[in-house]
């Protein structure tokens, strides 16, 4: 996110908050989309977009629909708003139940994944950045993950295994940031358990809903589903801040604690 926010967008993108202490900070913006991807990749300690196709699509997806955004003057806090909204919308039209409900739910919770991403674009578009966007995404990304698990719920998936892949996307993103803090300069690796992979994994569940009988059953799978993606993701990220970090010097202000 920009002017307001910081340039992140695409999946797992912590990390690149700016770290001079100003309020914004002033980018050159990219004239096309070869260029987008060269300051994204250089905001996220330069990882080779080339090296991962969901990485690559993605940012290719958010450029093209961010580029009218900009145009129209559309702000980055303006974006990450409505992208929530959708989120909470979608957890509320599946509660309606039925085939349409079903349907509506899985297009607000795609819309509202391409928004969440969208704001970084947008951001890095107009050429500003700022610490107080990269807080305010992060915090906007937290919510739409809790609430598109939340309808995994609202489908009749148990409620203590949606908690606990609540808990294991919530620990991922909170390792990858404090990783990034103790010197991991870039976003470590793309795991299968990344924000497409989350709303991937909650949409198809949602639409399949659609053309089964047992729905509870179908839930079910679908939850097992994205508690083998969480556990599998965790796990990669892991053993990669292990390898990045090992000898590391923690930061000075792990050292100082009472």
């Amino acid at each position: 996110m920009v002017t307001d926010h910081d340039a992140i967008s695409g999946p797992g993108a912590p990390g690149s908050v700016p770290r001079s202490g100003r309020s914004a900070a002033h980018l050159v913006p990219p004239t096309d989309r070869a260029g987008y991807l060269r300051a994204w990749s250089a905001l996220h300690g330069d990882y080779d977009v080339a090296s991962s196709v969901l990485v690559r699509g993605w940012l290719a997806l958010t450029y093209g629909v961010a580029r009218p955004l900009v145009r129209g003057r559309v702000t980055p806090g303006a974006v990450t708003t409505v992208g929530v909204m959708l989120a909470i919308a979608a957890l509320g039209v599946a509660a309606l139940g039925g085939p349409w409900a079903s349907v509506a739910a899985a297009v607000l919770l795609v819309a509202s994944a391409l928004t969440d991403s969208l704001d970084g674009a947008v951001a890095l578009l107009r050429g500003r950045s700022s610490a107080l966007g990269y807080v305010a995404d992060s915090v906007a990304d937290r919510i739409s993950d809790l609430t598109a698990l939340g309808i995994l719920v609202v489908l009749g998936g148990p409620p203590a295994a949606v908690l606990a892949i609540a808990a294991l996307t919530l620990l991922q993103e909170t390792l990858r940031a404090r990783a990034v803090s103790a010197g991991m300069n870039d976003i470590g690796v793309v795991t299968v358990w990344e924000r497409p992979s989350r709303i991937i994994a909650v949409t198809v569940t949602v639409l399949g809903c659609v053309f089964v009988a047992d729905t509870t059953t179908f839930a079910l799978i679908g939850t097992a589903v994205a508690g083998a993606l969480a556990v599998i993701g965790f796990g990669q990220l892991v053993l990669t801040v292990r390898r990045r970090l090992r000898g590391h010097d923690a930061p000075r202000v792990d050292r100082i604690r009472g």
